[in-house]
């Protein structure tokens, strides 16, 4: 694994060079994998309305600069949960990362170590979560879902606060399976069996036959491995899709918040009622999210539910997004609609199939480079500057509103939320 990205590290800059967006980066990784495997990240549920629609709410909300602010300095820095990121975007969960590169997720950490923003590693890795502690990325949070067998939730969290994971992400959309229908069209299976059809179009993508060869027969989900247990990962998928609890309500978030004593964030928050409600549990962060669009087709995107979520948190914990984030300006409008925090999942597993932990560093400075310029533009000088006022609706209301005053935590759990203080906004 290391190797790999060694040498990745070595020959893919000057490749890389040419990889101008985001977008550049997913075409790219379209080139180089087989049609199963990009349609597994790519894809969404159903009609894939919520996946369209994550992208093109961006597109209803515009800039308003205003450059005689001055802002020949920008600092893009924010703490979070006491730690201090060098800009508000950092990688979100994403399964089977490990499918894309040998060694997905470690490649990965590294890379947003190496930028200075957290990543979290995804209950669903190839890499197994002390794989993934041991490469030393910092700071790094561990995604879990809640299950039936209560003492496997639990055995989870307490792996994770034994491998220093900072905070626990709990997602809390994923009851049931989303139906992602680009998957039953391939015939999408893990390990990937190609028909004869698939195998002639996967022997064009040489690359990555030639990276993965090695480590497909044997690719599995590395936190579910138990001694004595079938390890192929089509028997553990089966069994974790057996695990899921549509039951899931808030007696499990007081129960995780019994006993894990970090930072706890709540993933897939859409509904302002719910997010009013987790402050009221000793949640410590809102990740605003609908899975990528790849749960429940025609729910709310994320940018569109995110304003009322704020409004409804009224700056008590941080609120998080994630979804269709794809260009800088991306961030700096949810930003300016109540957002504390950005994640991203596709873009960064569109370069780590292009080139592995230098893809996924090219990624992010490529959203570092576009939030600096497009708040150089915009006039502002720190991420607090930018509020509903900086936005109007692309049907010429404007601007959004005035930028509420602010509120301060509440004295329970202080030391948790009050870490927003370098963003007073």
């Amino acid at each position: 694994m290391s190797g790999a990205g060694g040498q990745a590290g070595k020959a893919a800059p000057a490749a890389l060079q040419r990889i101008y967006s985001v977008a550049a980066m997913r075409t790219a990784a379209r080139r180089i994998l087989p049609l199963p495997v990009f349609d597994f990240a790519d894809g969404g549920a159903e009609d894939e309305r919520t996946l369209r629609r994550n992208e093109a709410a961006f597109d209803d909300v515009a800039l308003l600069p205003r450059p005689l602010n001055g802002a020949a300095i920008r600092d893009l820095s924010v703490t979070l949960f006491g730690a201090r990121l060098s800009m508000p975007l950092g990688i979100g969960p994403t399964g089977l990362s490990g499918l894309f590169w040998p060694g997905g997720e470690c490649a990965s950490a590294r890379a947003a170590s190496a930028a200075g923003v957290p990543y979290i590693a995804s209950h669903a890795s190839v890499c197994a979560l002390e794989d993934i502690a041991a490469t030393g990325a910092a700071p790094r949070w561990m995604q879990v879902f809640v299950y039936t067998d209560r003492g496997f939730t639990r055995e989870m969290i307490d792996r994770a606060a034994t491998a220093g994971y900072g905070a626990l992400v709990l997602t809390v959309d994923n009851q049931l399976l989303g139906n992602r229908e680009r998957d039953i069209r391939n015939g999408f299976t893990i390990p990937p069996r190609f028909g004869v059809a698939g195998t002639l179009a996967a022997a064009t993508k040489a690359a990555w036959l030639m990276r993965m060869r090695p480590s497909l027969p044997t690719i599995t989900f590395g936190n579910y491995l138990k001694p004595g247990e079938d390890a192929r990962l089509a028997a553990i998928a089966s069994r974790m899709a057996g695990l899921l609890d549509p039951s899931l309500s808030w007696k499990e978030v007081d129960w995780i918040r019994s006993f894990w004593k970090g930072p706890l964030l709540l993933k897939g928050i859409l509904h302002p009622v719910e997010a009013a409600e987790a402050v009221a549990h000793g949640v410590d962060g809102i990740i605003v999210s609908n899975h990528g669009g790849r749960q429940l087709d025609g729910a709310a995107a994320s940018l569109d539910a995110l304003p009322a979520v704020a409004a409804a948190v009224d700056r008590r914990i941080p609120v998080l997004v994630d979804g269709g984030i794809r260009r800088g300006a991306d961030v700096v409008k949810a930003l300016a609609l109540g957002a504390y925090f950005c994640l991203i999942g596709r873009p960064q597993l569109w370069g780590l199939a292009v080139a592995g932990e230098a893809g996924v560093r090219h990624v992010l400075e490529l959203y570092r480079t576009e939030i600096d310029r497009v708040m150089g533009l915009m006039g502002a000088r720190t991420v607090s500057e930018l509020g509903p006022d900086c936005l109007m609706r692309r049907n010429g209301a404007s601007p959004l509103g005035a930028r509420p005053p602010a509120v301060k935590a509440k004295a329970a759990r202080a030391p948790a939320r009050n870490q927003q203080d370098e963003r007073k906004r």
